[in-house]
């Protein structure tokens, strides 16, 4: 599948790969059908999704069955009056059904927008009413459907409500629907076919520091993520991939289908709502995965495990992101595994951007090297390039051209799109400094970047230097005006079990601090609590304790 849409696939070095690679776009691609249903014709048995959850049930369905369920799907959707345009939410965790849904709405032309189930009745107004939400398919979880319920009246748009696995009054059963539903569904043509500029997603961003904004992708998007999955994930045809990652983020987009499936790999999902390491190394060893994406949070607690008790031998490759990874870490699950953790970055606005790619022998605590069609570079407040080792904010520059895969701007909101895109570059809103290998090294966000004394000083470091002392679980690290240094470094802290608040505490903490990092880097003030504010999806939101800080 890969050769139909890329001049060369194989590439001897990093250097080959940057300059070489190049991706075709086909006129009104559309994934669900040029690519799914593409490889049920060719190869209706080939394995694409296999799927066990926590009870000890299991699942596999191949190309051909997801023809299948996505055609049925379609027409049931269709039977509802959901068309071309219309934005539908997907609340369905882990659900294989997911595939189904998402797949369904390709074809019929909709606009996907998965959420998490985390969400609050609040969350979903505000989303419904902002993407202008026609329907939601969601699991069936009481929670989840009072929560929608409970929206619905402050939500206009809002008329279809579909449950997955369950019946509710008010709702209608997408399992009696797929039952009863035509088994083909035949392409659109003409004014109901998509074409390549036609919103395939909107993805809401977590929130780090503000209201949520909606990504806009159009169908192109997928092809996008050859780059994530057949490069920097290393996924292999007939392989089996796996990415931990909730369907509602778009690490799921990264991870859990689109790259996966053009290179031909199967995607791995584990259904779980409570996530144990032992768990989920025994299912990695039973069902064979062969490449595996996760968090660095994921890793920490992996190597806290006995890994000698697991055959991992099938495990080929893995990759790690979602933040900088701490060079204990990746040196331990090297010891352990054998494995090299691949560091990658991107945002929910892109694919990825920055990876260490098999040809590169990974920096712990590096990002990697641009990936090809991202014209990367690292600048000042000015738009000057930094010089090596200068620390500035990541852009990309699309003055000449724009790499498949970036978003098509914040939907409903041109103002916040030329806030972040305009005169030719794209502002990631993240910093980092590049060493003289070429490599990035992520620092901080913009807004996170403490000023003090002169000095530019990234939470991240301070962060990790914290983390590495047994009293402290949790941390964030943020800046507190102060006249004569213009900021200061603050530490709010979360003691693990048998730790109490103490000045004694306090000031072995900060010696560990300048003794693990630079000194001037070390926190004056730390503050300890019992929890850190924190988004839906688990990032911590500094700018709440900034605003905390700044009202006392």
């Amino acid at each position: 599948m890969l050769e139909k849409y890329l001049s060369r696939v194989k590439f001897d070095s990093y250097e080959d790969f940057y300059q070489g690679y190049a991706v075709r776009i086909q006129e009104n691609f559309n994934f669900a059908y040029d690519v799914v249903d593409e490889w049920a014709r060719l190869e209706p048995e080939k394995t694409a999704l296999v799927w066990c959850n926590e009870r000890g049930e299991k699942a596999t369905f191949n190309f051909g069955e997801l023809k299948l369920y996505s055609d049925k799907a379609a027409n049931f959707f269709r039977g509802l009056g959901i068309g071309k345009g219309d934005p539908v939410m997907l609340i369905l965790k882990r659900r294989y059904e997911f595939w189904f849904s998402l797949l369904a709405l390709h074809k019929l032309g909709a606009v996907a927008i998965p959420a998490t189930h985390l969400l609050t009745t609040k969350d979903i107004v505000y989303r419904n009413n902002a993407a202008g939400i026609k329907a939601i398919v969601a699991v069936a979880d009481a929670k989840i459907q009072d929560c929608i319920d409970a929206a619905q009246p402050d939500s206009p748009t809002l008329a279809l409500k579909v449950i997955v696995g369950g019946e509710r009054e008010g709702w209608h059963s997408f399992d009696a629907g797929i039952a009863e539903a035509p088994a083909e569904f035949a392409r659109p043509t003409g004014a109901a076919a998509t074409s390549n500029d036609d919103t395939l997603l909107l993805y809401f961003t977590s929130g780090t520091t503000g209201y949520p904004k909606m990504v806009r992708h159009d169908q192109t998007y997928p092809l996008g993520h050859i780059l994530t999955a057949a490069y920097w994930q290393n996924v292999q045809n007939n392989g089996l991939h796996l990415t931990v990652s909730d369907t509602g983020w778009a690490k799921s987009a990264w991870g859990k289908i689109y790259g996966q499936w053009l290179a031909g790999a199967a995607v791995f999902v584990y259904d779980y709502d409570r996530f144990v390491p032992q768990d989920l190394l025994r299912v990695i060893v039973e069902n064979g995965v062969t490449t595996f994406c996760a968090p660095p949070t994921i890793y920490r607690y992996l190597i806290k495990e006995d890994l000698t008790q697991y055959n991992l031998e099938k495990l080929e490759y893995c990759v790690v992101a979602g933040e900088p990874l701490n060079p204990e870490v990746y040196n331990q699950f090297l010891k352990m595994t054998g494995c090299k953790l691949m560091e990658g970055y991107g945002q929910t606005e892109s694919v990825v951007m920055v990876a260490t790619y098999p040809w590169m022998e990974p920096k712990p605590g590096s990002m990697g090297k641009p990936s090809p069609g991202f014209d990367m570079d690292i600048v000042d407040e000015n738009g000057r390039s930094c010089e090596v080792g200068e620390v500035g904010e990541i852009v990309v520059r699309t003055d000449r051209r724009i790499p498949v895969g970036m978003f098509k701007g914040y939907y409903r909101d041109e103002e916040l799109t030329r806030k972040v895109w305009h005169d030719g570059l794209y502002h990631t809103g993240d910093t980092a400094w590049r060493d003289e290998d070429g490599y990035y090294w992520f620092v901080g966000r913009t807004d996170d970047i403490i000023k003090s004394s002169g000095y530019r000083i990234g939470p991240f470091e301070v962060e990790s230097a914290l983390l590495e002392h047994p009293a402290v679980l949790e941390c964030a690290v943020t800046g507190v005006p102060d006249e004569l240094r213009g900021q200061v470094v603050k530490a709010t802290v979360v003691l693990a079990a048998g730790y109490e608040p103490s000045d004694v505490l306090v000031k072995e903490l900060q010696e560990h601090v300048k003794k693990v990092t630079a000194p001037y880097k070390y926190p004056r003030i730390i503050e300890f609590t019992t929890e850190l504010p924190k988004t839906i999806s688990g990032k911590i939101r500094r700018v709440e304790i900034r605003e905390r800080d700044q009202s006392e």
